[in-house]
């Protein structure tokens, strides 16, 4: 039996449609590794902070793999990559209700892995 999707993406999705609905302010903690294309001047203690809302950021798209969108830091356009296995939260701004994930370095490490080219497929002339 194949092992299921992981259900992260689908919640941290709902956590944001939820904070929308109700309009809040969705805040998502990311913690910054080689994969996650963000400001650095923005990142503290390895990690950074975002707000999500809609009047904040443009072309949102929340895959199963990774959050990207485009957002504003100082005036100048950011286009941000952050990957699902990198997010430790998302939460409302003004009553903090949401939900926080454990981020393991192992998770890390496959997404490495995935980053390695394949070995060069190799050629073999066939005289008929």
């Amino acid at each position: 039996m194949a092992k299921p999707a992981s259900t992260k993406p689908y919640l941290i999705r709902a956590i944001y449609e939820w904070c929308v609905v109700e309009q809040f302010t969705p805040y998502l903690l990311v913690k910054v590794d080689q994969n996650t294309l963000a400001p650095k001047a923005f990142i503290k203690d390895g990690k950074i902070l975002l707000n999500l809302s809609p009047e904040s950021i443009k072309d949102l798209l929340m895959g199963d793999e990774a959050i990207t969108f485009t957002a504003r830091f100082n005036g100048a356009p950011e286009n941000l990559y952050l990957p699902i296995a990198a997010v430790e939260g998302i939460y409302a701004k003004e009553n903090g209700e949401g939900l926080f994930f454990e981020v393991k370095e192992d998770q890390e490490i496959g997404l490495k892995e995935t980053k390695k080219s394949p070995n060069k497929p190799k050629l073999t002339l066939v005289k008929s």
